[in-house]
């Protein structure tokens, strides 16, 4: 495989690219910093997509769909938010072959247009929660693209909601950081988040509070994977979300806004991959098990055919492969690549003994299994590897995280990996000495691991890490 893909150890963002493009799940698009999903990529977030809609659905949020385009003067309104943006944007000038009145902004993210209409369907507290989300695309000039990681156009959700009070406000920001996104991402993609509160020189424009979720990647960097942030008043000031209250007094709504997008498949590959290719959790992959007829011969593929439909019955994703005009190494090799979790193999050869072979992708093993037990043993093999995967991405994280008292020790530690390290010897000018040398404060945590309310909170842990 050596000769498939870099190794990670040789070259890391090298390898990175190699398993993007051998295990076909996108190709850079025709406009800089653009990207195409191709279908083996675009199935993993298409199942990203399920499991984190069915999850934003249980916590009350409704999905609906906003305009792509954005009148210039809406971003106008909120200088905190144009301030944090402008240099991304992408304006459109003329259409139809004229020159606009008014520029058009491209989304960047949708606050301004979403609150346009908060506004206008808000009138009474009994209209409150209004708890909206979207799955759209946005786009954000980006200067040094990496497919997945930070590309000018990419996919995403983003919840916009707006509430009677702040306490509800800041509930269901951390409601929606715990319930949705870490559950995902710690029982469905297998990445054991670190969840925290960022700083003030890191929360996003126009936020009083970002709360984020940090996974550690293959080469210790860190990498966020989504964030949920409390707005305050700002926006519902900015776009006169107001309502009456059951007082009968006019009040300003308080309201959040919440993402996570295609990152988190550059995530999947960094954490999981090895150097023999992607390795999908059980509980994402499109295709958990997949079979594969090795050669032809007297009821073989009959026997696959059974195989494949008796894992089907028992719940499994199955894909099926029965090219055996193809060599069955170059069709392994390409199993491997994209990571599909169990592969069950028939040929003549087990078939004559009554077996087929279970080879799971984490681990490696081959194993005969009598054809009659496969469907428990692939099951079996799901489970145990789902636990594995996090497990080993939990162990890494570990081994690479470095408890310390100063400043200078975590600017080191992070050259290998994550450093903990009192937020009372960091500090905003230590912030700002740190990420002069490319390393951040990823998040603030208490010290039982929870998430404070306030960075001025005593006995505040921070981490640092360089990140993508």
């Amino acid at each position: 495989m050596a000769r498939v893909l870099t190794p990670r150890a040789e070259d890391f963002p090298r390898w990175y690219q190699d398993l993007i493009a051998k295990a076909q799940l996108a190709d850079n698009g025709p406009v800089r910093g653009t990207m195409v999903i191709r279908p083996a990529g675009y199935a993993i977030w298409e199942r990203m997509q399920a499991e984190m809609d069915g999850r934003i659905k249980v916590a009350g949020a409704e999905n609906a769909y906003f305009p792509l385009f954005i009148p210039e003067s809406y971003l106008r309104r909120e200088a905190q938010h144009v301030e944090g943006f402008s240099p991304e944007l992408a304006v459109v000038t003329h259409g139809g072959g004229k020159q606009l009145a008014e520029p058009i902004v491209v989304r960047p993210t949708s606050e301004t247009v979403i609150g346009e209409f908060m506004a206008k369907w808000v009138d009474s507290y009994r209209d409150l929660p209004l708890l909206l989300n979207q799955w759209a695309n946005v786009v954000r000039w980006e200067l040094r693209p990496r497919v997945f990681l930070r590309t000018t156009e990419f996919l995403w959700q983003e919840g916009h909601t707006a509430h009677a009070d702040e306490a509800d406000a800041r509930a269901y920001a951390r409601k929606i950081l715990h319930e949705v996104y870490e559950d995902f991402m710690v029982n469905v993609l297998g990445i054991p988040v670190l969840v925290g509160l960022k700083t003030a020189r890191e929360r996003f424009a126009g936020a009083t509070r970002t709360y984020t979720l940090e996974g550690m990647m293959g080469d210790g960097k860190a990498l966020q994977m989504g964030t949920s942030h409390e707005l305050g008043q700002n926006f519902a000031r900015a776009f006169d979300i107001t309502y009456t209250s059951a007082e009968r007094a006019v009040e300003h709504a308080w309201t959040t806004s919440w993402g996570s997008s295609t990152r988190m498949l550059g995530g999947l590959i960094m954490a999981h991959g090895d150097d023999n290719g992607l390795r999908v959790p059980p509980r994402l992959a499109p295709i958990q098990a997949y079979v594969m007829v090795v050669k032809a011969g007297d009821g073989v593929t009959e026997a696959a055919t059974k195989l494949r439909d008796a894992l089907r019955d028992a719940g499994v994703r199955v894909g099926f492969d029965d090219r055996v005009d193809t060599p069955f190494g170059r069709r392994a090799v390409d199993a491997e690549l994209k990571g599909y979790p169990v592969r069950v193999e028939v040929g003549p050869r087990d078939l004559a003994a009554g077996n087929a072979v279970l080879v799971r992708r984490t681990g490696g093993s081959k194993t005969p299994v009598p054809v009659a037990d496969v469907v428990s043993a692939v099951l079996a093999a799901l489970d145990a590897d789902q636990r594995t995967l996090h497990d080993e991405a939990l162990a890494l994280r570990e081994s690479r995280t470095a408890s310390v008292n100063t400043l200078d020790e975590a600017i080191e530690a992070a050259g290998a990996g994550w450093a903990l390290v009192p937020w009372s010897a960091v500090g905003a000018e230590g912030e700002a000495k740190a990420n002069a040398q490319a390393v951040t404060v990823r998040c603030l945590r208490r010290a039982d691991g929870s998430v404070p309310d306030s960075e001025d909170e005593p006995e505040l842990t921070a981490i640092l890490a360089r990140s993508y």
